[in-house]
């Protein structure tokens, strides 16, 4: 059975998460120090990225103190058309302060070379309005800031396509996913619902 704990997403509290079969340890443990000030921009959201396919970058610290849905994606993969339940979700829980970041990857040789082709599957095929960052590392190699970030975190890094991590306003880990967890799946909406009641949102 899953376990949820409403406290430690609202950000704060120690606790234990077990979510699809892997326990996250305390927060001593398994999460970053929080970001206490809101002008403080965080480790995991210090860089700036260039967008998919374009020639602009964005600032990811301008999200410092929102609460995060951070997925690695893929054009080539089985679980490929988990594009459509993610812009689900970020079409919810947007609004009520969700940020959902893609990193298309070609770290499991399941993602395009040409980043055109990899836009195409995301924007064009399933229609994502959430940022989808340029191609990066995410497993291994030199990991994207990002990931290098939840590694130090504590958080394990991806073993496949459409990996997932929720971070809370506070800036802790709450909770990851494996690939086979739908994005709309019971499990993510329960965590998603407690993470944007978050009485810091």
């Amino acid at each position: 059975m899953i376990k949820v704990n409403d406290k430690l997403l609202a950000g704060g509290l120690l606790g234990k998460v077990l979510l699809g079969g892997l326990l996250l340890g305390s927060l001593s443990a398994f999460s970053s120090a929080v970001w206490a000030e809101p002008n403080i921009c965080p480790p995991l959201l210090d860089s700036t990225q260039r967008e998919l396919h374009s020639t602009e970058s964005i600032d990811l610290c301008q999200f410092t103190g929102q609460s995060f849905l951070i997925v690695n994606t893929a054009s080539h993969c089985g679980f490929t058309g988990q594009f459509k339940g993610l812009e689900a979700l970020h079409k919810l829980y947007a609004p009520k302060g969700l940020v959902v970041l893609g990193f298309p990857s070609n770290d499991f040789r399941q993602e395009e070379k040409d980043e055109g082709k990899t836009a195409e599957v995301c924007f064009i095929n399933y229609g994502v309005t959430f940022v989808m960052l340029s191609t990066s590392a995410v497993a291994k190699g030199q990991l994207n800031p990002v990931f290098k970030a939840l590694k130090n975190m504590g958080a394990p890094l991806p073993r496949w396509n459409f990996h997932k991590y929720l971070i809370n306003v506070d800036g802790e880990l709450v909770g990851t996913f494996a690939s086979t967890t739908e994005p709309e799946s019971a499990e993510m909406k329960q965590m998603l619902e407690l993470l944007v009641k978050s009485p810091s949102q």
